[in-house]
């Protein structure tokens, strides 16, 4: 039933020529394939730019991170149960407990934020930078965050222990601030209150473009305890020694924490832990539901291109209704028949295909190179994409190849 070599490339030749004699009706007839492709390839590559992004973003905070929180990530607050609405805030409490009994955790960064009603302000001199984040925290800050200082020094565990009134402040105040000069030694005041800067932040760039790094005023947690006694509830990170020691610390970790907690026996945790891995999971399972979603249109545009393919097959049987009899009565089976117009129906919706690609990889790079994301081309989706609309031609070339193998010759022939 497989064409041979020379009638493979006729066919495809024939469809090519047909493709060129009838241009608008063609790009008609393949505009429904190019658009379902198109959609694919696209929105593909923009759903891999965004996780590629995201996942990013995660893995600067490092691998080995484990975050302590009163409740596990997509809690739904409106529906606690009474269990969880009486449990006790996360404290320094807790971070001491894990650095004395956690062997395999190698630093923890208790934090804690203040949003001022009408907004924080930092100043120097004339200048004022407004809506700074204010960070009380711990000297591990750096090192289990894996940050970088670009001048000065980071906070100390004698600024800790003194409550001095020190700062280490971001890129983007230290710009606005001190403009070209240095920020170290120099006094800045922050909500009314005096600080002195000991040193400035790398600055940190975001595929979001989330700038808060760079707008941190991090005071020592004493200090920010001391100006703001009724922020107690902390947001707590510890760093594991290495990535293959992670199960290990986190069981460490709930060891220690449900007996600091006073958790009983029987009784499930008052707290949870999450890692870098499980936001990964979450952006996944958050992505999932939008290939779905890519899924359904590209259905419909396939759908549309199937029905203009099939369409446009029956017209062709039509027009070509004497050139079938002549070749039935030259002695071609109707396999020969039907393998000729499956490869013309293919050879048009692959045609679509190749153009939905080329369509949905610039829409693909254009949307990336605008929003920031890396660029994201998955060979995958390229061969998926050519495939499916290739099948689309096979599926709906089937009914019109049928019905040209079953033409009578003789009255084949007296077509006009």
């Amino acid at each position: 039933m497989l064409l041979s070599p020379v009638e493979l490339k006729n066919s495809v030749l024939m469809a090519l020529d047909s493709l060129r004699a009838n241009k608008f009706r063609s790009f008609l007839t393949i505009l429904g394939v190019m658009v379902g492709v198109g959609s694919v390839i696209g929105m593909a590559s923009v759903i891999d730019g965004l996780n590629n992004a995201a996942e990013s973003e995660v893995d600067k905070m490092g691998s080995n991170i484990i975050s302590v929180s009163k409740f596990k990530p997509g809690t739904d607050f409106d529906n606690l149960t009474e269990e969880e609405r009486r449990r006790k805030p996360i404290t320094v409490g807790e971070a001491r407990a894990i650095l004395d009994n956690c062997p395999s955790v190698q630093g923890v960064s208790p934090r804690n934020y203040y949003f001022k009603p009408g907004g924080n302000v930092a100043k120097y001199l004339n200048r004022k930078f407004n809506n700074p984040y204010f960070l009380g925290t711990w000297p591990d800050y750096v090192s289990v965050q894996d940050k970088e200082i670009s001048s000065g020094r980071f906070i100390t565990e004698t600024d800790l222990q003194n409550r001095l009134m020190v700062c280490v402040i971001g890129a983007d105040i230290a710009e606005v601030l001190f403009l070209q000069s240095t920020a170290i030694g120099k006094e800045i005041r922050f909500n009314g209150d005096k600080f002195l800067v000991v040193g400035v932040m790398e600055d940190v760039k975001s595929n979001f473009g989330n700038d808060s790094e760079n707008r941190y005023v991090m005071v020592p947690l004493t200090t920010y305890q001391k100006l703001i006694p009724w922020e107690k509830e902390l947001g707590l990170d510890c760093r594991a020694e290495s990535f293959d020691k992670i199960d290990v610390a986190i069981e460490e970790i709930t060891a220690a924490l449900r007996v600091y907690r006073k958790v009983p026996f029987e009784k499930e945790n008052n707290f949870a832990l999450s890692t870098q891995e499980q936001f990964k999971d979450e952006i996944n399972n958050i992505t999932k539901y939008i290939y779905m979603g890519m899924g359904v249109i590209t259905s419909i545009g396939l759908l549309v291109g199937g029905i203009g393919v099939m369409n446009i097959m029956l017209v062709s049987v039509t027009e070509r209704t004497r050139e079938i009899g002549v070749r039935k009565a030259i002695g071609a089976k109707r396999s020969n028949i039907i393998m000729q117009f499956l490869t013309e129906a293919m050879t048009l919706s692959g045609t679509g295909g190749i153009a939905g690609i080329l369509a949905g990889l610039s829409l693909g790079i254009t949307v990336n190179l605008l929003l920031g994301f890396p660029l994201s081309i998955s060979p995958f989706w390229i061969i998926l994409g050519f495939t499916v609309s290739v099948s689309v031609g096979l599926v709906s070339g089937i009914y019109p190849a049928i019905k040209a193998s079953k033409l009578d010759p003789i009255e084949a022939l007296r077509y006009e």
